[in-house]
């Protein structure tokens, strides 16, 4: 409907802002003050990139009410993937805020969504410009594993300063004698997260082969 769409289409022009605005910050900061802009990367942008993504939960939603019709499980795998290890990894370790994983995560994260926020833009409005399209959903083959990457090695770099501080590791007293170790959890999700990525890696070739396919017809009739 009319409503929906519009919508839609305030969420994706928040998101493109919100995101435009991280991707140029980032740039003019590391053009102005080079690499020492690194290591303060999530001091400056960190509030409005964790803003993005829990506005980005509600993606899940609009699959779920069906006013979106992307594939619900390969988007809930990247979602969630996003804010284990933003909110879950980096937010909880100081320490591991001012490494430069957390700006080359932050630099992936953010081109991939300018792109897609104003793909989704302008095809709400009914606009498939080629070239975009392309972009779109080439793109994102290349640089969502270099994303995983960065993630595992970020959780990777995080694993010391949970072990030492006990972050989220629980151990419940006795008669229960139970325990919780957080980094061991940590271990088994960077498992998870390489085989959801397989996972999203088809689905991402697969999308790419119809909306372009789409492009193609389109842009004949035209």
């Amino acid at each position: 409907s009319f409503t929906m769409n519009t919508y839609l289409f305030v969420y994706d022009l928040m998101q493109f802002c919100g995101h435009s605005w991280i991707f140029t910050n980032m740039i003019i900061r590391f053009m102005s003050f080079g690499k020492d802009s690194l290591a303060d990367t999530f001091y400056s942008i960190g509030l409005v990139m964790r803003l993005c993504q829990l506005l980005s939960v509600l993606e899940i939603l609009h699959i779920l009410i069906g006013i979106d019709k992307s594939r619900l499980f390969p988007r809930f795998l990247q979602i969630t993937e996003r804010i284990i290890v933003l909110f879950v990894v980096i937010n909880s370790q100081e320490e591991v805020q001012g490494k430069y994983v957390v700006c080359v995560l932050f630099f992936l994260w953010n081109l991939l969504d300018v792109v897609r926020y104003t793909y989704n833009m302008l095809a709400r409005t009914g606009i498939y410009y080629l070239p975009l399209t392309w972009l779109n959903f080439s793109l994102c083959i290349p640089l969502y594993p270099l994303s995983v990457l960065a993630k595992a090695f970020a959780i990777c770099v995080s694993l010391p300063y949970f072990e030492s501080f006990g972050t989220y590791s629980i151990k419940l007293p006795l008669p229960f004698a139970f325990s919780i170790y957080f980094p061991y959890i940590l271990k088994m999700y960077l498992l998870v997260l390489f085989i959801g990525m397989c996972f999203i890696i088809q689905n991402l070739f697969s999308e790419r082969k119809a909306h372009l396919a789409t492009g193609n017809i389109k842009k004949k009739r035209s």
